[in-house]
C-alpha cells in the first residue's frame, strides 16, 4: 500500500499550512541545524533553534524528530525534517521518512519543496511515496485508509506534474515489489502470467502468454527444463508497448523464477527462505510495462519475462543434462542452482532473432557473486555497447538505484568450454571463478551481436530494512532505473 501526495498552491509557508487539515506539519532542517522556514518560529514552544538544538538535528538528509503543539485550537506535530544538501538523492531520503509517518493514514502537510524545482518535488514525493509501502497478508486487521501528503508550493503547476509523474513511477515500483513480496504458494507461472495481464491492461500494451506446448514447439529448451521438476508449468510473457512514431526498440528481459529450491542440486534450508522473490526482475520488466504509456515514452518497448519454478521432483532436470535452447545451441548443465542464465539465454535468443531491438537489456537475481563484490547498493553492469552502459549509469544516478560497470573479460571464455556441448552454463570451477562475469559472459552468447546490458540485481533486489525510500523486503530494484532510462532525453 502507498500513500496518496496531493500539491497546494500555498505560499505563505508553515503558519498557512498550520489552518490546514493535517495531524502533522513538516518543515525542513537545513545543514548544521537551521530552520528552513522563518515561520516556524511562534508555532513552537521554543524557538525553532531551541528546538532543533534540543533534540541534536544537523539537517542530515531524514533525520526527524516530532513536537507537539497547537494550532488554530488543535494539537498538531511539528515534523523537524532534516533535508541534507537537497539533493535528489536526499530529498528521497527525506521524502522517505514523511512518508513512513502518513502510512498508519495520518494526513501529512509540508513545506519542504515548497522552494523546489520539479525534479527536486518529484524525488521527494517518489520518497514519500515509497516510504511509506507496506506489505502484508495479515488477518483480522482493521481496514485504514492511505494516508495523504500536501505538498506547499507556490507554482503548483509545474509541481502537480512532478508529483503526477511521482505517483506513477511509484506505483510501478509498488507493483514489483508486490509481485515479488507475495508467496510462491499464489505464485505459479501462469499467476505471474495473469498478474502481467491485469496490470497492463488499458494501458496501451498487448500481452502474449507462451503455454508449455508452445514453448515446445517454439524449442525453449531453457525455459522447459528449468520448470520441469513442478507440477505448475512454465511460461513465458510477452508484453509489447508500441507508441506511434516509435524512435527505438528497446527489449527487456527479466528472470522470472517464481520459486527456486535449487532443483536438484539443493539449496539448504535457509537459502531458500527468501527465493520467493526470485522472480524480483521479471517483476521490475512487468512494472515497467504498466507505466510506459502514462509516462508518455516515445520508444518501442517489449517486455519478455521468463516464467518457471525450479523444482526437485521426479521430472526435474538433472547435472549432466544437455539443454537445447531456442535458436539450436546446445549447454551442458553441471548445476541446477544456476537456472536464471538457462530461462534467461531462451528469451534473450528469441529477441535477438526474432523481434529485431536496438537494444536489450535483461535484469536478473543471478549470482551471489555480484552481492559479494558490490554489496547492496549497486547493481552490476555488464554491457557490450558503451553508449548504452553510460546511458544506464546516467539513469541509475538520476533514479537513485545505482549500477557499477563490471568487465566482460574473454579471457574467462575457456570456462564455459564442454566437452558434449557448445556451451556449459557454469565454469566447472565455480568456486575459483568470478561467478557473475561468467554468468554474464554465458548470456552474451545468446544476444546475436545486439547492443545489450545485463543487471545483475542479486544485492540490490532485496533490503534487510527499512532504509531511505526502501522498505523491508523487495525494493523493485529495476523499476526507476529503466523508467529513467526510457524517459530521459
Amino acid at each position: 500500500m502507498l500513500p496518496g501526495a496531493s500539491t497546494q498552491p500555498l505560499d505563505a509557508g508553515v503558519r498557512a499550512l498550520a489552518d490546514a487539515e493535517a495531524g502533522i506539519l513538516a518543515v525542513p532542517v537545513e545543514p548544521g541545524g537551521q530552520a528552513g522556514d522563518p515561520g516556524l518560529d511562534g508555532l513552537l514552544p521554543a524557538s525553532a533553534a531551541d528546538a532543533i538544538a534540543a533534540f541534536g538535528l544537523a539537517g542530515q538528509a531524514g533525520e526527524a524528530a516530532q513536537v507537539l503543539t497547537s494550532a488554530s485550537g488543535r494539537p498538531v506535530s511539528v515534523l523537524l525534517l532534516g533535508v541534507g544538501d537537497r539533493s535528489a538523492a536526499a530529498l528521497r531520503r527525506a521524502g522517505a521518512e514523511l512518508g513512513r509517518r502518513a502510512a498508519d493514514g495520518a494526513t501529512v502537510a509540508t513545506t519542504v519543496v515548497a522552494g523546489e524545482t520539479a525534479d527536486g518535488v518529484q524525488a521527494f514525493a517518489e520518497g514519500a511515496l515509497l516510504g511509506g509501502y507496506r506489505f502484508d497478508l495479515k488477518s483480522a486487521q482493521p481496514a485504514k485508509p492511505p494516508g495523504r501528503i500536501w505538498l506547499a508550493s507556490a507554482d503548483p503547476g509545474p509541481a502537480a506534474e512532478a508529483v503526477r509523474r511521482a505517483a506513477i513511477i511509484a506505483e510501478a515500483v509498488g507493483l514489483a515489489r508486490d509481485l515479488a513480496n507475495q508467496p510462491s504458494l499464489t505464485k505459479s507461472p501462469q499467476w505471474l502470467a495473469e498478474e502481467a495481464t491485469r496490470v497492463t491492461a488499458g494501458r496501451d500494451v498487448t500481452v502474449r502468454v507462451w503455454a508449455a506446448d508452445e514453448l515446445a514447439a517454439g524449442g525453449f529448451g531453457g525455459i522447459l527444463a528449468v520448470g520441469a521438476g513442478s507440477a505448475r508449468p512454465p511460461r513465458l510473457i510477452e508484453l509489447s508497448y508500441r507508441p506511434a512514431g516509435a524512435r527505438s526498440h528497446v527489449v527487456l528481459v527479466g528472470k522470472g523464477i517464481t520459486f527456486d529450491s535449487g532443483g536438484l542440486s539443493l539449496k539448504p534450508n535457509d537459502s531458500m527462505k527468501l527465493m520467493k522473490g526470485d522472480m524480483a526482475a521479471g517483476g521490475a520488466v512487468i512494472a515497467v510495462l504498466s507505466a510506459l504509456a502514462r509516462l508518455g515514452v516515445p520508444h518501442r518497448v517489449t517486455g519478455l519475462v521468463a516464467a518457471a519454478e525450479n523444482l526437485p521432483s521426479g521430472s526435474a532436470y538433472r547435472p549432466g543434462d544437455v539443454i537445447t535452447h531456442y535458436g539450436g545451441r546446445t549447454v551442458e548443465v553441471f548445476n541446477t542452482d544456476a537456472e536464471g542464465r538457462l530461462v534467461l539465454a531462451d528469451a534473450l535468443a528469441y529477441a535477438a532473432a526474432t523481434l529485431e531491438p536496438d537494444q536489450i537489456i535483461d535484469v536478473a537475481t543471478l549470482t551471489g557473486a555480484a552481492r559479494v563484490a558490490l554489496g547492496t547498493t549497486h547493481a552490476a553492469l555488464y554491457a557490450t555497447d558503451d553508449g548504452l552502459a553510460e546511458s544506464l549509469i546516467s539513469a541509475g544516478q538520476a533514479s537513485g538505484e545505482r549500477v557499477w560497470r563490471m568487465p566482460l573479460e574473454d579471457d574467462y571464455l575457456p570456462a564455459l568450454a564442454s566437452d558434449v556441448a557448445d556451451l556449459s552454463h557454469i565454469s566447472r570451477a565455480e568456486t575459483t571463478m568470478p561467478g557473475s562475469i561468467i554468468a554474464a559472459l554465458f548470456l552474451r552468447e545468446f544476444t546475436g551481436g545486439r547492443p545489450w546490458a545485463h543487471l545483475d540485481i542479486a544485492g540490490t533486489g532485496r533490503s534487510t530494512e527499512n532504509d531511505g525510500e526502501l522498505s523491508k523486503g523487495a525494493t523493485g530494484f529495476g523499476t526507476r532505473l529503466l523508467l529513467r532510462l526510457l524517459t530521459q532525453p
